[in-house]
């Protein structure tokens, strides 16, 4: 990322541009990628530097010019000598995701829910099954297990089927943290209804809400199969709950479907009129009910990364026209905080290696331990079962150390040619919902094919000169200037 804080074109002398570098060969660790006109350079530990030209083969025969080999030194591109091969080698270990303790849990204290979206990717049970909650045996296990943490700082997620249908659980839970644990919870709620027993836990200061919003009403309804009553009680519950709450309580995103998804201003608008500015694309998951009655949404088509990337470029469009509200899209300010960001790794489908039963898990309905939330998906779908464990015999088990054995990029020959390896990961779990296997050739996988799009498009922003780009992605990484630390040399 180098020292200059400027993205534009660097230029030197012409005595400069012909003058050599030193003879000898340095140690060059880089991957390229074309991008555009360009050439993107990057190391195992990030570092990034643009270019007109492929430096590689000149570098490797020592004949940069005086000037590519101070640009390419001073970006930390370039190392010579022992020290300097060790400090690369530190900076690349710092790339790679360190577990901790277990401090990010997933509960399901039921699977009932009351609504019945065909997009829903859970298999959820009717809200007047029985069976589908917490047993008594389970719910103690949850408690002890919460009572006995180790970490400082805790997040619990509960999700469903619709949750508030057991907000008694829910209390249970949140009243059994100790009380030197800093902890923070997420009820995941279709807010189709609020009981009184839920509100109460909204007013808790600790408590957030996470919900979805699929577009403008007729949108909306049109993905949940309702009426105009019900998304009406829907849109008067969320709105309410904004009024009382303000949006820094709530999140929601979109669940889109990639053949048909709203006009990118009519999404942008029913969230910016709400006060809410970051929204989270998703196209239906390919999980769940939504695998039989969405089956071809198993692979997506340049349809919706050319959506995904006209949407990003709408974004930068209005918060440019309009500076009093920077809107985003979360899962691409997330990858760019993976670029910029050493450490940034608590998204757990983006890391790598990406080790299960770690520093996060997820106890379904039934007690069952899984090592994400899709793995649970897989299992009430029967396509397979990746249960790693349970709740009350733990999750130190074979069936975790198999799927840890690959889960990481490293070793993978597409993986290890790929320039973006240190900002991207592995997520054997979705490559075993869509193929039945983690065998796949990497290239020909949907998260591969995906993140390789977003990504291409992060660098060609991140080295645009356009203002309004600069402007939304400074923003969005939670910078106070206008312009990103990026290195290009011409």
């Amino acid at each position: 990322m180098g020292k200059s804080a400027d993205a534009s074109c660097m230029t030197a002398s012409a005595s400069a541009h012909a003058m050599a570098a030193p003879a000898q060969s340095p140690s060059v660790p880089w991957i390229t990628r074309r991008i555009g006109r360009h050439v993107l350079h990057v190391d195992a530990a990030g570092r990034f530097l643009l270019s007109d030209h492929d430096l590689r083969n000149r570098a490797e025969r020592g004949h940069l010019t005086l000037y590519e080999h101070e640009r390419l030194t001073e970006s930390g591109l370039l190392v010579e000598g022992e020290l300097g091969r060790l400090s690369q080698r530190l900076a690349a270990q710092q790339r790679r995701f360190h577990p901790g303790e277990l401090d990010y849990l997933i509960l399901v204290p039921t699977l009932r829910c009351n609504l019945a979206c065909s997009y829903c990717q859970v298999s959820r049970a009717a809200e007047g099954a029985s069976g589908y909650d917490w047993s008594d045996e389970t719910r103690d296990a949850v408690i002890d297990l919460v009572r006995r943490t180790r970490a400082r700082h805790l997040k619990i997620e509960f999700q469903g089927g619709e949750p508030t249908l057991r907000c008694d659980l829910i209390e249970a839970v949140i009243d059994a943290v100790p009380p030197h644990v800093e902890a923070t919870f997420v009820i995941c709620t279709n807010l189709q209804q609020v009981p009184p027993e839920a509100a109460a836990l909204f007013d808790r200061e600790n408590v957030s809400i996470s919900t979805s919003l699929d577009g403008p009403r007729e949108h909306h309804a049109r993905q949940r199969g309702q009426d105009d009553a019900a998304s009406e009680a829907f849109e008067s519950n969320l709105d309410r709950l904004l009024t009382r709450y303000g949006p820094g309580k709530i999140s929601a995103l979109p669940t889109l479907d990639p053949r048909s998804p709203p006009d990118p201003d009519e999404l942008i608008d029913a969230y910016a009129r709400r006060g809410l500015t970051a929204i989270y694309l998703r196209p239906i998951n390919y999980q769940g009910f939504a695998r039989r009655q969405h089956a071809d949404c198993r692979t997506t088509d340049a349809r919706w990364l050319e959506y995904h990337e006209a949407f990003i470029r709408r974004l930068i469009e209005r918060n440019w026209k309009d500076r009093s509200i920077c809107l985003e899209e979360s899962y691409f300010s997330l990858l760019l905080r993976r670029i910029f960001r050493p450490g940034e790794d608590r998204h757990v489908d983006l890391r790598n290696p990406n080790p299960f039963g770690t520093d996060f898990i997820v106890i379904d309905h039934d007690g069952l331990a899984y090592p994400t939330d899709e793995a649970r998906m897989l299992a009430r779908s029967g396509i397979i079962d990746l249960s790693i464990g349970n709740i009350r015999q733990g999750w130190n088990t074979p069936a975790r150390d198999a799927l840890n054995a690959a889960s990481t990029c490293d070793g993978d020959p597409d993986c290890e040619a790929c320039t973006y390896k240190p900002f991207c990961g592995r997520d054997i779990v979705d490559d075993i919902s869509r193929y039945g296997t983690i065998d796949i050739p990497r290239h020909e996988t949907e998260f591969c094919r995906r993140h390789l799009h977003l990504f291409d498009l992060a660098f060609e922003l991140i080295h645009s000169p356009d203002p309004a780009i600069q402007y939304s992605l400074c923003r969005w990484l939670g910078l106070g200037g206008d312009r990103l630390p990026a290195e290009r040399l011409s």
